[in-house]
């Protein structure tokens, strides 16, 4: 039901746009009203400041909370080259559907800094979402990422990392360094092996434009790579993926889903057969957001806590 209402909803978002105003209300009008009122909106928060770039999200808080909530950090994707945050607003809406809190990330792209800043501004929106939890009533126990292409590789490596690492030590942060964790991943077609994409039958133009010309850029591209951070510690993750994605190859799903098995990590591979990069069809997602839906109430949302809708 839930996920009937949200793509009824993301149907009224489109006729509200492109259509003239209606005399009457529908159910679906109430639902989407309902959902609206229930959500306080707080847009383009700086979460952090690097090489003189403003950092923002977005946050979308139920107003009924009591106490702390589920919370979803969302990562757009766009080869870590382009796109932005507003891209994935309406993706939100299956978690906003459940009651959840949910948080929309921008990040450094290539054009003003190369690898790894993306991947240092995810951790860092990961950090702030834990230090300002107690204030927006978000339950850092079940903190979820989730994102598209590479924002699916920068949810991954976010939420594969150990407790603090590498990239978690960037000189601008002022703070005392706190251990980051996730609950779950959800990645949607994300790249695993960067290094895959940077030669041979896979090179991808925009994994030599994210790592650049950088003389360390084979090691780097090591350590930013998801598929190298995999232990019997990985949070539960489910991974979807098109057969004849042209951009990022589904061997990177399938050897993700053999090392987080090997590795004893709960973990689930959407495989759409004959699917490319995203644009999956309405039954496709229909499935895949029950499949996901049934994943986090299993590895997320404890029996006695069920979704608030």
């Amino acid at each position: 039901m839930r996920l009937l209402r949200f793509a009824c909803g993301v149907g009224l978002l489109f006729i509200l746009v492109v259509c003239p105003a209606r005399p009457q209300i529908s159910p679906t009008d109430l639902w989407t009203a309902e959902l609206v009122n229930s959500y306080r909106v707080t847009p383009n928060v700086t979460y952090g400041i690097a090489n003189n770039v403003e950092l923002k999200l977005d946050l979308y808080l139920p107003r009924s909370a009591t106490g702390p909530v589920p919370t979803v950090m969302c990562i757009h994707g766009g080869g870590w080259v382009a796109g932005n945050k507003d891209s994935y607003s309406l993706l939100l809406m299956p978690y906003l559907a459940k009651g959840w809190a949910a948080v929309n990330v921008e990040y450094r792209l290539a054009s003003s800094s190369l690898a790894p800043a993306a991947v240092e501004d995810c951790r860092r929106a990961l950090r702030w979402l834990w230090v300002h939890a107690k204030q927006y009533n978000l339950d850092t126990t079940k903190i979820i990422v989730t994102g598209h292409s590479a924002g699916g590789h920068l949810a991954l490596i976010t939420g594969l990392l150990p407790p603090i690492s590498e990239f978690d030590r960037t000189p601008e942060w002022a703070q005392e360094l706190i251990p980051l964790h996730v609950a779950a991943i959800i990645n949607w077609f994300g790249i695993t092996d960067v290094t895959d994409l940077l030669d041979g039958p896979n090179m991808q133009p925009y994994a030599v434009s994210w790592l650049g010309t950088l003389s360390n850029r084979e090691d780097l591209a090591r350590r930013v790579s998801p598929i190298n951070y995999v232990g019997p510690s990985s949070p539960p993750t489910l991974s979807i993926h098109g057969t004849k994605d042209p951009l990022v190859p589904y061997t990177h799903a399938t050897r993700l889903h053999e090392a987080l098995t090997k590795a004893g990590v709960p973990n689930k591979l959407i495989t759409i057969p004959g699917g490319g990069h995203g644009g999956f069809s309405n039954k496709d997602l229909d499935m895949i957001y029950r499949a996901i839906d049934a994943f986090l109430n299993e590895n997320v949302i404890q029996p006695d806590e069920p979704s608030k809708r």
